[in-house]
């Protein structure tokens, strides 16, 4: 999968430190695995979560613009996704997070539609091979789900393991896409 713009929009290093957050819009789109929560600033996608995503705190800030074009955007390539017309997302992002974050979710982005690799696996691809745990809770807080596929990362010999959506939809992710094995551990 690759993303055809910037993964992160860069915050300008001139801004005052204290500069206005932007404006969050978001809409609710139904999909197989239950409502989505599509969020996004005029920079781009921002979050994508379930109703019982681990980390979702609600939307008390944000304003429901579902007619918003990044939301447009992401509504029908997910509707494509799960139709099984689409393997790659190219929508912009806008995703806020430490460096090492930013730089495990890019590589997600790496990871072919249909493939897994192990959490070990992607550890050593993003050249921190000792840092399994720490790579393992980055891709936890992956703010867009599905879009930066986190689903495709596995456990020691293929096991499911972790995903702040659920297990189950884990599964049903991985087995909409033909997962294949995984390469390493």
């Amino acid at each position: 999968m690759t993303i055809s713009t910037p993964i992160i929009a860069q915050t300008n290093p001139a801004l005052p430190a204290l500069a206005i957050a932007p404006a969050v819009h978001y809409l609710r789109q139904p999909s197989p695995l239950g409502e989505l929560i599509v969020a996004a600033t005029e920079r781009g996608i921002c979050g994508l979560y379930f109703e019982q995503h681990k980390y979702f705190r609600g939307t008390a800030d944000w304003r429901y613009t579902p007619v918003q074009r990044h939301l447009l955007l992401a509504a029908r390539q997910l509707d494509d996704y799960f139709d099984g017309k689409l393997t790659r997302f190219t929508l912009p992002l806008d995703l806020a997070g430490t460096p090492f974050q930013r730089s495990v979710w890019q590589a997600l982005s790496d990871i072919p539609f249909g493939a897994t690799v192990s959490y070990g696996e992607h550890a050593r691809q993003i050249g921190r091979p000792s840092a399994v745990r720490a790579v393992g809770t980055a891709i936890g807080r992956n703010p867009v789900s599905i879009v930066v596929p986190c689903h495709r990362v596995l456990g020691s010999a293929g096991s499911l393991a972790g995903y702040a959506g659920g297990l189950e939809r884990k599964q049903f992710l991985l087995t909409l896409e033909g997962r294949r094995s995984p390469a390493g551990d």
